[in-house]
């Protein structure tokens, strides 16, 4: 299931991680964390206001166009939802109704679960993380010692190293986007572009819940990409991420910090590679188990490409 593109790109990829890692506990670390906490100061006080305004404006938006659960994929005739929808964002206007909205999007997040099924839904487990973020937060709770901020920072890496995942096992998805957009590849073949993409993905994913200045540079390197998307595909994609998006400008502005060691280096490549592997053995295996039967083996794991 790897090829040797694949293999060179994540040895880039973990020396990338590596250098981060390294960085984080010398002078230069410890400037550039202080540079951040001073530029992030404003967007870290009201971080919790942030993601509350922008889940607003994302289901307020849901609301206007209708016929969505949650996102523009997950399509309903249901007439009802889109009032369960204005009601959870007029519930994000005061702290103690904020359980009512985390409430409605795992009850959403069900509903699409049971209209599209548990694969489908595997791509959106952020939105759970900021169903628990708003629910923490509310309660002034942490989850098994977690700060709502590491619950939904946890749940965007998850999110994005699957994501990643479906990079590699459907680069066709994509086809259309590069026939109309050719330049995108920077004149790397169509399959190299899509292996890249992915790697670059998964790295900036697993970034998330590693050492604080790793996760924070991930932030924003995963927020600029979000919002550069946007100018290139329109408002729809921008009501599609914009809650990933607060949820990354709260990371990258989180100034916790722990002391950072040798064994954040060594430990680097082993949970990369323990993640890859996880990712990519419950990916496929999924897969084959849920799809295998109905559509014959093709469609399992034999069916999907090697990387």
């Amino acid at each position: 299931m790897l090829c040797t593109d694949f293999e060179l790109l994540t040895g880039l990829a973990l020396v990338c991680l590596m250098f981060g890692c390294l960085t984080e506990g010398t002078p230069l670390g410890t400037a550039i964390l202080n540079a951040l906490d001073r530029v992030t100061a404003a967007v870290r006080n009201n971080s919790v206001l942030i993601v509350r305004a922008v889940v607003g404006f994302f289901l307020v938006s849901l609301w206007n166009l209708g016929g969505i659960i949650l996102t523009p994929e997950l399509k309903t005739d249901a007439t009802w939802i889109p009032w369960l929808q204005l009601a959870m964002a007029a519930a994000l206007l005061w702290k103690r109704t904020l359980p009512f909205t985390a409430a409605g999007i795992v009850f959403l997040f069900g509903f699409a679960v049971w209209n599209y099924g548990v694969f489908h839904l595997a791509d959106y487990p952020v939105f759970l993380g900021v169903a628990a973020f708003l629910a923490l937060t509310a309660f002034d709770r942490t989850l098994f010692g977690q700060r709502p901020i590491d619950v939904v920072r946890i749940a965007a890496a998850i999110t994005l190293m699957w994501a990643s995942v479906e990079k590699w096992a459907y680069p066709h998805w994509t086809d259309p986007l590069i026939a109309a957009k050719p330049g995108m590849t920077m004149g790397a073949s169509p399959e190299l572009f899509m292996q890249a993409a992915g790697v670059i993905e998964f790295t900036l994913a697993f970034a998330l819940i590693w050492t604080p200045l790793v996760r924070r540079a991930s932030a924003i390197i995963l927020t600029a990409v979000f919002i550069s998307a946007i100018f290139e595909f329109g408002k729809i994609d921008a009501i599609g991420h914009s809650g990933i998006i607060a949820v990354l400008v709260a990371i990258a502005a989180d100034d916790a910090r722990v002391p950072a060691t040798r064994r954040d280096v060594v430990l680097a490549p082993v949970y990369y590679a323990s993640a890859l592997m996880l990712f990519l053995g419950v990916y496929y295996f999924a897969h084959s188990a849920l799809y295998g039967e109905r559509y014959g083996i093709g469609a399992g794991i034999g069916g999907l490409p090697v990387i």
